[in-house]
């Protein structure tokens, strides 16, 4: 018999995620999936599912699930309190929520996102191969509201030698951004470009899944023309005209006007998921 999670509480925003599907920038979709795509993967491992498989990805004030069977399931990403049935559960490691018992995950302690593995991935219906929910498309299911119904995969048959503390990176106490330049670099100024790479950044209370938004310096532009639309990849550093740079995530826009003066390392993106707003950030070149 399929597993059924009833959604409590939806929180702030609370998204199915898996990694996402890529390959489909030519159609105008994004490659969408889990912003901390490490935590996804081992908070999967962590229950016995295929890494990609399907979770949750809550925002800053976590959400509450009530299964109508048993579940296993692990919360991990961004800390953050766990209660089950109001009595404290573990975070990070797996736990064993009873048929009927609630689950509630938490405010974030530290970072924004915490994710939530269920032993046999949350199985909504695949869109172009993904059940990510796509902000900017549409495409996936809808953000979780109190009330939903979620079915469960079928459990995986043997569960994971499990280590005894689980190695979740802390969210970032000041972001760092390896970089490189281009393919717009020349349309700052050299003066710019240097500032970039050297000056201060915060993370603005702004940022959403599509990107990343920066406080700092303005970058000045060498050309005061404008681009024709051309084509984004995930960890585009790009400049509106108020010079503050904008890194995309994984809900990005595939095609944009505005010059892009570096493209981050995607490896990066995962801390950048966690940062909260007035993180300090740095810019640097690899």
């Amino acid at each position: 018999m399929t597993v059924k999670i009833t959604v409590v509480r939806g929180g702030a925003l609370t998204t199915i995620q898996d990694y996402g599907r890529p390959g489909h920038a030519h159609l105008g979709v994004p490659r969408s999936g889990a912003l901390d795509a490490g935590a996804l993967g081992l908070a999967n491992r962590l229950v016995g599912n295929a890494e990609g498989a399907a979770v949750l990805e809550t925002t800053l004030t976590g959400c509450a699930l009530r299964p109508d069977q048993g579940v296993t399931v692990v919360v991990g990403g961004a800390p953050c309190p766990v209660t089950i049935d109001g009595a404290p559960a573990a975070w990070g490691v797996p736990v064993y929520v009873t048929a009927g018992a609630v689950l509630d995950v938490g405010r974030a302690s530290a970072g924004i996102r915490s994710y939530v593995a269920v032993a046999g991935g949350i199985a909504v219906e695949p869109v172009l191969g993904s059940r990510a929910t796509d902000l900017l498309s549409g495409l996936g299911p809808a953000p979780l509201s109190a009330g939903d119904v979620l079915p469960v995969g079928e459990a995986p048959g043997a569960q994971p030698v499990l280590p005894v503390a689980a190695p979740w990176p802390a969210p970032p106490a000041e972001l760092v951004l390896p970089v490189r330049f281009g393919p717009r670099a020349d349309w700052f100024t050299e003066v710019a470009r240097r500032t970039f790479i050297t000056a201060g950044y915060t993370v603005s209370g702004n940022s959403n899944r599509i990107g990343l938004r920066t406080q700092g310096p303005a970058l000045e532009r060498e050309w005061d023309g404008e681009l024709p639309s051309e084509g984004m990849v995930l960890g585009a550093v790009q400049v509106p005209p108020d010079g503050r740079p904008v890194v995309f995530l994984h809900d990005h826009p595939t095609t944009g006007g505005y010059p892009v003066i570096a493209v981050a390392e995607e490896a990066a993106l995962g801390a950048a998921a966690q940062a909260a707003p007035g993180t300090p950030l740095r810019f640097t070149l690899c």
